[in-house]
Protein backbone atom coordinates (compact mmCIF):
# COMPACT_ATOMS: atom_id res chain seq x y z
CA UNK A 1 0.00 0.00 0.00
CA UNK A 2 1.24 3.83 -0.72
CA UNK A 3 0.56 4.39 2.95
CA UNK A 4 2.91 1.26 3.96
CA UNK A 5 5.56 2.36 1.47
CA UNK A 6 5.82 6.10 2.51
CA UNK A 7 6.01 5.14 6.24
CA UNK A 8 9.11 2.84 5.89
CA UNK A 9 10.40 5.22 3.60
CA UNK A 10 10.53 7.71 6.24
CA UNK A 11 12.00 5.01 8.52
CA UNK A 12 15.26 4.35 6.54
CA UNK A 13 15.42 8.09 6.88
CA UNK A 14 15.15 8.16 10.20
CA UNK A 15 18.03 5.53 10.65
CA UNK A 16 20.23 7.62 8.33
CA UNK A 17 19.68 10.69 11.12
CA UNK A 18 20.28 8.44 14.02
CA UNK A 19 23.45 6.56 12.08
CA UNK A 20 24.78 10.31 11.97
CA UNK A 21 24.78 11.11 15.65
CA UNK A 22 26.48 8.11 16.49
CA UNK A 23 25.33 7.73 20.10
CA UNK A 24 22.68 8.67 22.12
CA UNK A 25 20.29 9.42 25.12
CA UNK A 26 16.47 8.60 24.84
CA UNK A 27 14.24 11.12 26.74
CA UNK A 28 12.19 7.89 27.05
CA UNK A 29 8.84 8.10 28.86
CA UNK A 30 7.51 4.37 27.74
CA UNK A 31 4.57 5.45 25.21
CA UNK A 32 4.70 4.53 21.82
CA UNK A 33 6.43 7.27 20.27
CA UNK A 34 9.78 7.34 22.35
CA UNK A 35 9.92 3.29 22.59
CA UNK A 36 9.67 3.25 18.81
CA UNK A 37 12.73 5.63 18.47
CA UNK A 38 14.63 3.61 21.15
CA UNK A 39 13.74 0.55 19.34
CA UNK A 40 14.82 1.47 16.26
CA UNK A 41 17.95 3.55 17.51
CA UNK A 42 19.09 0.47 18.93
CA UNK A 43 18.83 -1.53 15.91
CA UNK A 44 21.47 0.90 14.28
CA UNK A 45 23.60 1.94 16.70
CA UNK A 46 24.06 -1.16 18.94
CA UNK A 47 22.57 -1.38 22.62
CA UNK A 48 25.47 0.44 24.24
CA UNK A 49 25.62 3.05 22.33
CA UNK A 50 21.65 4.19 23.44
CA UNK A 51 20.84 4.97 26.98
CA UNK A 52 17.01 4.86 27.69
CA UNK A 53 16.39 7.68 30.67
CA UNK A 54 12.83 8.50 32.03
CA UNK A 55 12.89 11.51 34.25
CA UNK A 56 10.29 10.45 37.73
CA UNK A 57 8.38 13.66 39.49
CA UNK A 58 5.10 14.64 40.70
CA UNK A 59 3.31 15.58 37.47
CA UNK A 60 4.55 11.45 35.99
CA UNK A 61 2.04 8.92 37.19
CA UNK A 62 3.67 5.86 38.93
CA UNK A 63 1.71 3.56 36.71
CA UNK A 64 3.84 5.23 33.73
CA UNK A 65 7.06 4.95 35.39
CA UNK A 66 6.67 0.86 36.23
CA UNK A 67 5.70 0.80 32.45
CA UNK A 68 8.80 2.58 30.99
CA UNK A 69 10.66 0.25 33.87
CA UNK A 70 8.93 -2.93 32.08
CA UNK A 71 9.73 -1.66 28.24
CA UNK A 72 13.18 -0.46 28.42
CA UNK A 73 13.51 -3.94 30.31
CA UNK A 74 11.90 -5.64 27.70
CA UNK A 75 13.90 -3.90 24.65
CA UNK A 76 17.28 -5.58 26.50
CA UNK A 77 19.02 -1.39 26.55
CA UNK A 78 19.93 0.22 29.78
CA UNK A 79 17.74 2.66 31.47
CA UNK A 80 18.51 5.35 34.09
CA UNK A 81 15.82 7.18 36.02
CA UNK A 82 16.36 10.98 36.93
CA UNK A 83 14.32 12.94 39.55
CA UNK A 84 13.26 16.85 38.12
CA UNK A 85 12.37 19.17 40.26
CA UNK A 86 10.08 21.28 38.16
CA UNK A 87 7.90 22.11 41.06
CA UNK A 88 10.50 23.97 42.82
CA UNK A 89 10.48 26.36 39.63
CA UNK A 90 7.52 29.11 41.12
CA UNK A 91 7.00 30.05 37.24
CA UNK A 92 6.33 26.49 36.78
CA UNK A 93 3.43 26.04 39.90
CA UNK A 94 2.20 29.39 38.56
CA UNK A 95 1.12 27.65 35.66
CA UNK A 96 1.52 29.97 32.63
CA UNK A 97 0.67 29.70 29.27
CA UNK A 98 4.62 28.78 28.49
CA UNK A 99 4.59 26.37 31.61
CA UNK A 100 5.55 23.50 29.66
CA UNK A 101 8.60 25.54 28.40
CA UNK A 102 10.12 25.59 32.35
CA UNK A 103 9.18 21.57 32.83
CA UNK A 104 11.39 20.67 29.55
CA UNK A 105 14.06 23.13 30.18
CA UNK A 106 14.56 21.48 33.63
CA UNK A 107 14.58 18.10 31.85
CA UNK A 108 16.75 18.94 28.87
CA UNK A 109 19.11 20.75 31.22
CA UNK A 110 19.64 17.65 33.21
CA UNK A 111 19.66 14.95 30.10
CA UNK A 112 22.44 17.20 28.60
CA UNK A 113 24.63 17.10 31.80
CA UNK A 114 23.82 13.46 32.05
CA UNK A 115 25.26 13.19 28.03
CA UNK A 116 28.27 14.71 28.59
CA UNK A 117 29.02 12.57 31.83
CA UNK A 118 28.41 9.58 30.03
CA UNK A 119 29.92 10.87 26.58
CA UNK A 120 26.82 10.39 24.69
CA UNK A 121 27.08 12.69 21.64
CA UNK A 122 23.07 13.65 21.49
CA UNK A 123 20.00 13.76 23.61
CA UNK A 124 16.83 13.05 21.14
CA UNK A 125 13.02 13.11 22.27
CA UNK A 126 9.90 11.21 20.80
CA UNK A 127 8.16 14.21 19.36
CA UNK A 128 6.25 13.01 16.44
CA UNK A 129 5.40 15.31 13.29
CA UNK A 130 1.85 15.67 14.55
CA UNK A 131 3.07 17.56 17.35
CA UNK A 132 3.88 20.47 15.44
CA UNK A 133 0.30 21.49 14.96
CA UNK A 134 -0.41 21.30 18.73
CA UNK A 135 0.78 24.24 21.33
CA UNK A 136 4.19 23.64 22.15
CA UNK A 137 6.43 25.89 24.24
CA UNK A 138 8.69 23.25 25.50
CA UNK A 139 10.15 23.50 22.04
CA UNK A 140 11.93 26.55 22.90
CA UNK A 141 13.52 24.58 25.51
CA UNK A 142 14.37 21.67 22.73
CA UNK A 143 16.35 24.65 20.48
CA UNK A 144 18.07 26.15 24.27
CA UNK A 145 19.32 22.58 24.82
CA UNK A 146 19.97 21.74 21.46
CA UNK A 147 18.16 18.62 21.73
CA UNK A 148 16.84 16.40 18.63
CA UNK A 149 13.23 15.05 17.46
CA UNK A 150 14.09 12.81 14.53
CA UNK A 151 10.51 11.25 14.32
CA UNK A 152 9.55 14.81 13.68
CA UNK A 153 12.54 15.53 11.15
CA UNK A 154 11.33 13.06 8.74
CA UNK A 155 7.44 13.76 9.29
CA UNK A 156 6.41 10.08 11.16
CA UNK A 157 2.84 10.84 11.89
CA UNK A 158 1.03 8.72 14.77
CA UNK A 159 -0.47 6.75 12.61
CA UNK A 160 2.30 5.88 10.80
CA UNK A 161 5.08 5.44 13.90
CA UNK A 162 1.47 2.92 15.66
CA UNK A 163 1.74 0.63 12.31
CA UNK A 164 5.61 0.39 12.14
CA UNK A 165 5.86 -0.18 16.00
CA UNK A 166 3.23 -3.14 15.40
CA UNK A 167 5.64 -4.67 12.74
CA UNK A 168 8.08 -4.00 15.54
CA UNK A 169 5.90 -6.48 17.64
CA UNK A 170 6.28 -3.37 20.25
CA UNK A 171 3.93 -4.59 22.79
CA UNK A 172 2.61 -0.82 23.50
CA UNK A 173 2.38 -0.09 20.12
CA UNK A 174 -1.53 0.90 20.46
CA UNK A 175 -1.02 2.68 23.50
CA UNK A 176 -3.41 5.70 24.66
CA UNK A 177 -1.57 8.79 24.23
CA UNK A 178 -0.38 10.06 27.47
CA UNK A 179 0.53 13.64 28.83
CA UNK A 180 1.81 15.28 31.89
CA UNK A 181 -0.05 15.11 35.01
CA UNK A 182 0.55 19.25 34.89
CA UNK A 183 -1.14 18.98 31.59
CA UNK A 184 -4.80 18.79 33.37
CA UNK A 185 -4.58 22.30 34.81
CA UNK A 186 -6.28 25.48 33.01
CA UNK A 187 -3.75 27.71 33.00
CA UNK A 188 -3.02 30.49 35.87
CA UNK A 189 -4.46 27.60 38.19
CA UNK A 190 -1.77 27.01 40.33
CA UNK A 191 -0.21 23.08 40.38
CA UNK A 192 1.00 21.80 43.85
CA UNK A 193 1.42 18.34 44.77
CA UNK A 194 -1.69 17.40 46.40
CA UNK A 195 -3.91 18.48 43.56
CA UNK A 196 -1.35 16.21 41.50
CA UNK A 197 -2.12 13.30 43.79
CA UNK A 198 -5.89 14.52 43.21
CA UNK A 199 -5.94 13.62 39.68
CA UNK A 200 -3.20 10.93 39.69
CA UNK A 201 -5.96 8.63 42.18
CA UNK A 202 -9.13 9.66 40.02
CA UNK A 203 -7.34 8.50 36.84
CA UNK A 204 -5.92 5.61 38.17
CA UNK A 205 -9.44 4.70 38.95
CA UNK A 206 -10.88 5.29 35.84
CA UNK A 207 -7.98 2.98 34.14
CA UNK A 208 -9.06 0.05 37.03
CA UNK A 209 -13.18 0.85 35.58
CA UNK A 210 -11.56 -0.31 31.93
CA UNK A 211 -11.19 3.38 30.53
CA UNK A 212 -8.57 3.25 27.97
CA UNK A 213 -8.47 7.27 27.47
CA UNK A 214 -8.92 9.39 30.28
CA UNK A 215 -8.34 13.14 31.33
CA UNK A 216 -9.53 14.37 34.53
CA UNK A 217 -9.44 18.01 33.99
CA UNK A 218 -9.14 19.97 37.53
CA UNK A 219 -11.06 23.06 37.86
CA UNK A 220 -11.02 23.53 41.47
CA UNK A 221 -14.02 21.96 42.81
CA UNK A 222 -15.25 20.64 39.76
CA UNK A 223 -13.69 17.39 38.31
CA UNK A 224 -14.25 17.77 34.36
CA UNK A 225 -13.70 14.24 33.14
CA UNK A 226 -12.90 13.71 29.36
CA UNK A 227 -12.89 9.58 28.27
CA UNK A 228 -13.00 8.76 24.98
CA UNK A 229 -15.93 9.40 22.83
CA UNK A 230 -16.35 5.32 21.90
CA UNK A 231 -16.30 5.35 25.91
CA UNK A 232 -19.22 7.98 27.07
CA UNK A 233 -22.24 5.67 27.21
CA UNK A 234 -20.64 3.54 29.97
CA UNK A 235 -21.71 6.61 32.07
CA UNK A 236 -25.61 5.77 31.31
CA UNK A 237 -25.33 2.92 33.80
CA UNK A 238 -26.66 4.32 37.56
CA UNK A 239 -24.50 2.24 39.37
CA UNK A 240 -21.00 3.58 37.77
CA UNK A 241 -22.32 7.44 37.96
CA UNK A 242 -22.89 6.64 41.21
CA UNK A 243 -19.19 5.18 41.68
CA UNK A 244 -17.66 8.02 40.22
CA UNK A 245 -19.65 10.54 42.10
CA UNK A 246 -18.70 8.47 45.45
CA UNK A 247 -14.92 8.23 44.41
CA UNK A 248 -14.10 11.48 42.94
CA UNK A 249 -15.84 12.90 46.09
CA UNK A 250 -13.63 10.36 48.61
CA UNK A 251 -10.48 12.34 46.60
CA UNK A 252 -12.05 15.64 47.41
CA UNK A 253 -13.95 17.07 44.62
CA UNK A 254 -17.20 18.83 45.77
CA UNK A 255 -19.05 18.59 41.78
CA UNK A 256 -18.68 16.02 39.26
CA UNK A 257 -19.48 16.57 35.92
CA UNK A 258 -18.63 14.68 32.21
CA UNK A 259 -18.03 16.82 29.00
CA UNK A 260 -19.39 15.48 26.51
CA UNK A 261 -17.40 15.76 23.68
CA UNK A 262 -15.43 13.79 24.91
CA UNK A 263 -11.70 13.20 25.35
CA UNK A 264 -9.59 15.68 23.06
CA UNK A 265 -6.11 16.65 22.46
CA UNK A 266 -5.03 20.13 23.82
CA UNK A 267 -9.11 20.89 25.30
CA UNK A 268 -6.84 23.61 27.78
CA UNK A 269 -5.90 24.93 25.16
CA UNK A 270 -8.90 25.93 23.00
CA UNK A 271 -9.25 29.51 24.08
CA UNK A 272 -5.25 30.39 23.46
CA UNK A 273 -6.56 29.67 19.69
Amino acid sequence: MKRERIAHRKLQRLKEILKNLDSVIVAFSGGVDSTFLLKVASEVLGKNRVLAVTACSETYPEREYREAKRMARGLGIEHLTIFTEELKNSSFRANPTNRCFYCKDELFKKLQALARERGFKAVVDGTNYEDSFDYRPGGKAKEKWNVFSPLQEVGLLKEEIRFLAKKFRLPNWNKPSQACLASRFPYRVEISTPRLKMIESAEEFFRKKGFRKIRLRYHGEIARIEVGKKEIYKFFRKSLREEVVKELKRIGFCYVTLDLEGYRRGSLNLHLK
